[in-house]
């Protein structure tokens, strides 16, 4: 039986307030390692895993702000999505702060004022003050606002603390990342199973989405943070184009890449059928990519760098003459728009960041071609004795032949 763990509010709640409190103290003593005295956080990706914060309101500026000084941080947002961080944040009620909703889409005050009134307020205004520069939650606009209202803080680029932090995951974390495999698995045999020669590519799609979002018997789904890649025929050679509402025709291949998601966390698996009989030469940079993807996999161990399983896989596919450019794997974990990846290593020539136990990667090794593309992947998780595949789908380009 799952445990459960309660908040301050008598809600329950994904991790024990102990996991929060040891997250919130790592991120701590990376402040301290970067002189900073008050940290300033808009992924909403990192919000979640610092307070367990979950709500679609990140739409309008919110902010997690740690301080050295205090055990608990605070969640600075919306008023009335105040109430959804009693029910999904660990926090205690005195660090929920939200603003009114007259900040909220007027061109007169804006939140980060509120946030600028809060920090002095708290006498912080002199800090030393971190920020996530480069995240796609964090605008000009606010930063503008920030500097220009707290003109005695000292400012500096926090971008990634935290992501390179979340990259090990405890075993709860895992354990969600093991049933977002299960619900993977179970869409990608649903849409595969669903494509048909005169079937629209948005009909397999829908199967897709009904199964991420309705789960398996077991273990209830939910969104993804992205939608599916999914390509047909030429436009498999692009990577991260849509789907249509065209019949699925004769002898196309159809790219699918799509991930499981439990409580946020995220797992992404790609795989792809030929409608049709499979021809040799399709086949066989088929077969190609997954010697290459075993190799990689068999190659996973603590202590290896993305540099060396990169040079893995190019060793493999150059002995056929074939070469790729981009990299082959990223980390992933939580995951909100626009992305489930975790934005710090690669697996990538030059890349020479230590991969540990516990973390997890999409290992995507696929090759885009001329005329068309192929993807087979894999996640994982890193164990003592290697890579731990987190979904269990056959490793091969289905077609219509061998797929049931």
């Amino acid at each position: 039986m799952k445990k459960k763990y309660i908040n301050q509010f008598g809600n329950e709640i994904l991790f024990s307030k102990s996991e929060y409190q040891e997250r919130v103290n790592k991120v701590k003593a990376k402040m301290l390692d970067n002189n900073i005295d008050l940290l300033l956080v808009s992924s909403p990706a990192n919000q979640f895993y610092l307070t367990g914060y979950d709500g679609w309101s990140f739409y309008t500026p919110q902010m997690v702000v740690i301080t050295i000084d205090e055990d608990q941080p605070y969640w600075i947002g919306r008023q009335m999505d105040s109430v959804g961080a009693k029910f999904t944040a660990y926090l205690d009620k005195n660090h929920i702060i939200p603003y009114p909703d007259t900040f909220v889409a007027s061109q007169l005050i804006h939140p980060m004022n509120f946030l600028v009134d809060f920090i002095k307020e708290k006498k912080w205004d002199k800090k030393n003050i971190g920020v996530e520069m480069d995240d796609y939650y964090y605008t000009a606009k606010w930063n503008n606002i920030l500097i220009k209202n707290l003109p005695e803080a000292k400012f500096q680029d926090a971008f990634l603390l935290i992501n390179w932090i979340r990259m090990t995951k405890s075993n709860q974390e895992i354990i969600y990342m093991k049933e977002a495999g299960k619900i993977a698995n179970l869409a990608m045999q649903k849409a595969l199973q669903k494509a048909k020669i005169g079937v629209r590519q948005c009909d397999v799609i829908a199967e897709l989405n009904k199964t991420t979002t309705s789960g398996t018997k077991k273990i209830g789904g939910t969104f993804t943070c992205k939608p599916p890649n999914a390509m047909v025929g030429k436009y498999c050679s692009a990577p991260h184009l849509s789907w249509t509402d065209k019949k699925l025709k004769k002898n196309e291949i159809f790219y699918i890449e799509l991930g499981g998601a439990k409580h946020r966390y995220h797992v992404p698996l790609a795989r792809c059928i030929y409608m049709g009989k499979t021809p040799k030469k399709i086949k066989d940079t088929a077969n190609i990519i997954c010697e290459g993807l075993n190799a990689v996999l068999a190659k996973v161990k603590p202590g290896i760098t993305g540099h060396e399983l990169e040079k893995t896989w190019r060793e493999v596919i150059s002995k056929y003459g074939l070469k790729k450019d981009s990299r082959i794997g990223y980390p992933v974990g939580i995951g909100f728009p626009p992305t489930w990846g975790e934005l710090t290593t690669s697996f990538r020539k030059g890349d020479k960041n230590i991969i540990k136990e516990n973390m997890t990667f999409h290992c995507i090794p696929a090759l885009w071609l001329e005329e068309y593309g192929i993807v087979i992947s894999e996640t994982f998780v890193v164990k003592e004795k290697g890579a731990e595949r987190l979904t269990n789908f056959q490793q091969k380009l289905f077609d219509l032949e061998n797929f049931k």
